[in-house]
């Protein structure tokens, strides 16, 4: 179980590191003329995420769930793609990446690097739903796991939409030329 406290702990660095991000973002979005919109929904989303990140080792501790090898090693190599992909994502979004809806106006859509597949809008959220799903599972925390995954949906839901209409309000001018 120490091993698993530390790999937890090592998401919620991974976390502290987004956020050191965003807020570097967020001062050069700003000074762009960005606009900040669903802000509404951020405080759900930073409680379940921290929700997560508790919920996982209580879990295994409280309930005393097994490591089962077996799963235990595939869900640790999707958390592993899971964050490859997310800083895939923030490296391709640079200074326009965000943990908040913020958006500078005028400036196309992003078109390279994982969002470069039309089928693909959202790369990152597909990151938030794979470690989501991973990081409990690691350790068999399959109630996290669930939790997570159904309430994630729900607010993902919400985030998708309010992104969706933000991006399009402030590309309703410009090409969709890669940036």
């Amino acid at each position: 179980m120490i091993w698993y406290g530390l790999l937890v702990a090592a998401v919620a660095a991974e976390r502290v590191a987004e956020l050191v991000v965003a807020r570097r973002n967020e001062r050069w979005s700003t000074a762009h003329g960005a606009t900040v919109t669903g802000q509404g929904h951020y405080p759900a989303m930073v409680a379940l995420h921290t929700g997560l990140l508790i919920a996982c080792p209580a879990e295994v501790w409280l309930a005393d769930r097994p490591f089962v090898p077996a799963l235990a090693w595939p869900m640790l190599a999707v958390l592993a793609a899971s964050q490859a992909l997310r800083w895939w994502c923030i490296h391709t979004l640079g200074p326009r990446w965000n943990t908040r809806v913020i958006v500078v106006p005028g400036l196309p859509l992003v078109t390279g690097g994982p969002y470069r597949w039309r089928w693909l809008r959202h790369p990152n959220y597909v990151a938030v739903v794979a470690e989501g799903v991973a990081l409990p599972l690691v350790h068999t925390a399959w109630v996290t796991a669930t939790m997570f995954t159904v309430l994630n949906a729900a607010l993902l839901t919400v985030r998708i939409r309010c992104e969706n209409r933000a991006l399009a309000a402030a590309t309703a001018s410009t090409t969709t030329a890669p940036a």
